[in-house]
């Protein structure tokens, strides 16, 4: 290759190849997980973009393997609480060797190690070969020290895989959390590359307003994307057969609560257009609008999603034999209730998104309530710990709300719809760097009576 043929190679940012051929493809894969595998593991550092219920931690876990049988050394797969736990119950399940630390050395024998995010301080980046980042989208949840934390154990390691449905549910430059992990370009790089800034303003606390994706560099950033990445929704998205995934019936249905009472010093009552306006309206009616979940939960197990410490206090007296599991509750305590609840030993379940909203297989559950926030990702992760491939009923969320906050449903609806065109073009991109031609299988049979 000529010097300048290498320049403009590099000069294209388009990911490299920094693996090996698997060397471990166990039967238990469907084709659409192995195609997937065979990509991420020649890739050496990449990331899965699948929803939820495609197998995600069977993936995982053989890739991991992989890397331990080629290298002889340790990988550590990073998990949001409690899906530590469910991990190691998957790889018993599918004989794959996993073990659970909370830090330290790993020894010579142990090959795969998960723990959860919240322990990772406690290892040191050079006893690892490789590090998997399972609900890599959660580390958005936590402190900008937290997702730095992440990134700089993940710096050096040679070998990196993130998977997550929600890879950037709001904006394209949350991509940028995910490339500068696996190495592919910092963020700042990739928004200088590909970006625009519509104020001039390089601080990054504005990106979500600020940056903008460049017209004419457009095809030029999805191809970039989709040299580090894939992106599944179904299995037909790349050319398989859907067979055994396909959803069920998911029912979703607006309880609008009548707030009449006038907020702060008004004199009459007006709808709630303003973030305090509508923090104030939402304190103003924690009773009624507990009640009315309480009310729609009933007997029934189910999960009462919530988003302030008084709504969970509220709907864990409300709801018969209900357990919340809150902030201030320790790693052990939450494990042991969001477990219980899992196994069904525990019927109904009160808390956050940002707690429970991640990795949870939760099957057999097909009830929840909820309150509206401006957060799609913890709507749709929230949704999804039920709504999953594998859900054998149909399941149903009652949305309950007031009219002062009809304008979060709408800014939710928004942001479906915004990742929805998101995760098209990806697809579209992907398929077109593969060669593939799109999918012309009918996924009619999948029914959504509201927008997700």
């Amino acid at each position: 290759m000529s010097e300048y043929a290498k320049f403009i190679r590099d000069k294209s940012q388009l990911g490299g190849y920094y693996g090996f051929d698997p060397i471990f493809l166990p039967d238990f894969l469907f084709p659409f997980q192995e195609a997937l595998l065979n990509w991420s593991i020649r890739k050496g550092r990449a990331a899965l973009f699948a929803d939820c219920g495609l197998g995600k931690t069977p993936m995982q876990l053989v890739w991991a393997q992989n890397i331990v049988e080629k290298t002889n050394k340790s990988v550590l797969i990073l998990a949001p609480i409690a899906v530590a736990a469910q991990t190691v119950q998957e790889g018993e399940k599918f004989g794959i060797q996993i073990s659970r630390s909370s830090g330290g050395s790993p020894r010579q024998d142990q090959g795969l190690i998960v723990t959860n995010y919240e322990k990772l301080h406690h290892f040191d980046p050079s006893d690892f070969i490789g590090v998997v980042c399972d609900e890599s989208s959660a580390i958005k949840m936590f402190s900008g020290a937290r997702q730095k934390a992440v990134t700089q154990f993940m710096r050096r390691m040679p070998y990196r895989l993130l998977c997550t449905a929600t890879a950037a549910p709001n904006d394209y430059i949350e991509l940028g959390t995910s490339a500068e992990a696996i190495g592919e370009l910092g963020r700042m790089d990739m928004l200088s590359r590909f970006f625009k800034n519509d104020e001039d303003s390089m601080h990054p606390i504005w990106w979500g307003s600020r940056w903008r994706l460049k017209p004419h560099g457009a095809t030029e950033f999805w191809r970039w994307v989709c040299s580090w990445a894939r992106a599944v929704r179904r299995p037909s998205d790349i050319g398989f057969e859907d067979d055994a995934f396909v959803l069920p019936l998911l029912d979703v249905k607006e309880h609008v609560i009548n707030f009449s009472r006038p907020l702060g010093d008004k004199l009459f009552a007006t709808p709630a257009i303003t973030l305090d306006e509508q923090r104030e309206e939402r304190r103003a009616t924690i009773q009624e609008r507990c009640e009315k979940a309480a009310e729609l939960i009933g007997l029934n197990t189910a999960v009462a999603w919530c988003h302030l410490n008084t709504e969970g206090d509220l709907l864990e007296k409300l709801i018969p034999d209900a357990r919340q599991i809150a902030g201030s509750m320790s790693d052990e305590e939450k494990e042991e209730l969001f477990l219980a609840f899992s196994s069904g030993q525990l019927k109904r379940l009160v808390t956050k998104p940002k707690l429970g909203g991640f990795g949870l297989n939760w099957q057999h559950c097909h009830h929840m309530t909820m309150f509206p926030s401006h957060s799609f990702e913890q709507y749709y992760q929230g949704i999804r710990r039920c709504w999953r491939f594998g859900q054998e009923f149909p399941v149903s969320v009652d949305i309950v709300t007031t009219e002062g906050e009809i304008g979060v449903l709408k800014n939710l609806q928004r942001k479906s719809e915004a990742a929805e065109n998101m995760f098209n073009i990806l697809v579209a991109e992907m398929n077109n760097a593969m060669g593939l031609k799109h999918s012309q299988l009918d996924h009619s049979d999948i029914q959504v009576t509201k927008w997700l």
